[in-house]
């Protein structure tokens, strides 16, 4: 036996809408939309600092013009033993520190990665003299330090702190880029749930429809696209019910008209002068056709409002594989769990159970003729599995989920067919009717596995 969760075909449980921060498609969205606003963000923050460069350096470029010009002007018209008061003003007061330009000074000259005191240089060396020299570090002392001439031969330096001269910090700019970033995100999400909801509720709608549930209408309003999408999809779902309807009735109408003529070709059967091996052929073929007869009426019932009763699997199953057992030359082995109860009707479970068994007696005999099945009946989690495995041939892979669809018989697989093609898939329709899942395996020693799982009804106290 091979577990239920390795399976290779089968029909799911519908399940409830996906939570829209679990929607592969919402994150791929967002990922999306999120890395073209950080790109464009990042874009714009390097292109608005490599535009105000140019226009800053010249303005702070003035400004130190000007504030050297003023010191100097200060320091010239100032008494001499009045200069060391105002040294110290300007120091205390302003920021602002004269030295004398000594020829021994250790100058830093500007780096390329000062792109402010680069662009200010030309602008300084215009306006002042093209001997003035701007450097960040004199002496290891850091600072903005340019040179100025107060006399012929009395040249000094004015140093001022970096932190006057500096714009707006890599820092600032993080923060602000940090809460541009947050705002650009959360409109992201916003964005994406927007653009994916109605497609999660379309997804939704199509996995229940798939298995066998009749969706709500979809919202025919929002954009064109969607709203086309949803009202197409509502028409189908409408004409598809409709002609399962249809089908349906057909089916049932004219498998009920069949059952009278069945029932004289019988009667007159008997009462004519055939030979008994004649009337045996005969026989088997009415036989035969009755039975298929009675699969469409089954498969027409199953669309009736469903009656469940808490059913105990296990008795139930055991009384199956005993009736069972009478024929012939099926062959069983049970393994049958005590105590398992489901919500379903009796009398679907035995033709579940029945419908897999005449599947494996048509088509499922060993090489010697003799049906063995293996049956299996277990918990599995929150449900109740039930596998049922014959030793005949098996089917190919590829056409598991073919032979769950009605009026499909396996004949190159599975041997000469003889039946309507509706046993599969009255199992399939019989599980979905009690939200349950149908799959079907191959058995490595050969053979095929018919799983069936149904969820586990409380037990009784």
């Amino acid at each position: 036996m091979t577990d239920f969760s390795q399976t290779q075909a089968s029909s799911v449980l519908p399940v409830s809408p996906t939570p829209w921060w679990k929607s592969g498609l919402f994150w791929r969205t967002f990922f999306l939309v999120g890395i073209l606003l950080m790109v464009s963000m990042g874009a714009w923050i390097a292109s608005f600092r490599i535009e105000q460069r140019g226009p800053r350096a010249r303005q702070v470029a003035d400004q130190i013009v000007s504030l050297v010009t003023i010191t100097r002007a200060a320091l010239a018209h100032s008494a001499p033993e009045l200069r060391r008061e105002l040294l110290f003003d300007l120091a205390s007061n302003e920021g602002i520190r004269i030295y004398p330009l000594e020829p021994t000074d250790k100058i830093d000259p500007v780096t390329d990665g000062d792109d402010l005191m680069q662009s200010m240089l030309p602008v300084v060396q215009q306006k002042m003299g093209e001997d003035t020299i701007i450097s960040p570090k004199v002496n290891d002392m850091p600072g903005f330090w340019i040179s100025f001439q107060l006399e012929e031969d009395d040249v000094y330096w004015l140093r001022l702190d970096n932190g006057r001269l500096k714009g707006i910090s890599g820092l600032r700019w993080l923060g602000w880029g940090g809460v541009v970033l947050l705002l650009s995100l959360i409109g992201a999400g916003l964005i994406s749930r927007l653009l994916n909801e109605p497609l999660a509720r379309l997804a939704y709608a199509a996995r229940l429809m798939a298995n066998g549930k009749s969706p709500e209408p979809l919202p025919e309003r929002g954009v064109s696209e969607i709203r086309e999408a949803n009202h197409s999809f509502n028409q189908m779902v409408k004409d598809l019910e409709r002609v399962d309807s249809d089908r349906t009735e057909i089916l049932a109408g004219i498998s009920h008209d069949l059952r009278t003529p069945l029932s004289r070709m019988r009667l007159e059967l008997e009462l004519s002068s055939l030979s008994e091996e004649s009337k045996d052929g005969m026989q088997s073929d009415i036989t035969q056709m009755d039975a298929i007869v009675g699969q469409f009426l089954d498969y027409a019932r199953l669309n009736n409002p469903v009656s469940t009763e808490t059913l105990d699997l296990g008795s139930l199953m055991h009384v199956l594989v005993e009736d069972a057992q009478r024929h012939p030359d099926m062959d069983i082995d049970a393994n049958i769990e005590e105590g398992l109860q489901i919500a379903a009707s009796e009398i679907d479970i035995r033709r579940l159970f029945n419908n897999i068994l005449t599947n494996i007696d048509r088509y499922g005999r060993s090489e010697d003729g003799t049906a063995r099945v293996d049956v299996v009946c277990r918990r599995q989690g929150d449900g109740v599995l039930i596998e049922i495995a014959d030793h005949g041939q098996g089917v190919p892979e590829d056409s598991f989920e073919r032979m769950l669809r009605p009026f499909t018989r396996m004949d190159d697989a599975r041997g000469q067919a003889n039946g309507s093609g509706l046993g599969l898939a009255i199992v399939l329709r019989i599980a979905k009717r009690y939200r349950g899942r149908v799959s079907l395996d191959n058995r490595k020693e050969g053979g095929l596995i018919v799983s069936v799982l149904f969820p586990s009804a409380p037990s009784k106290k």
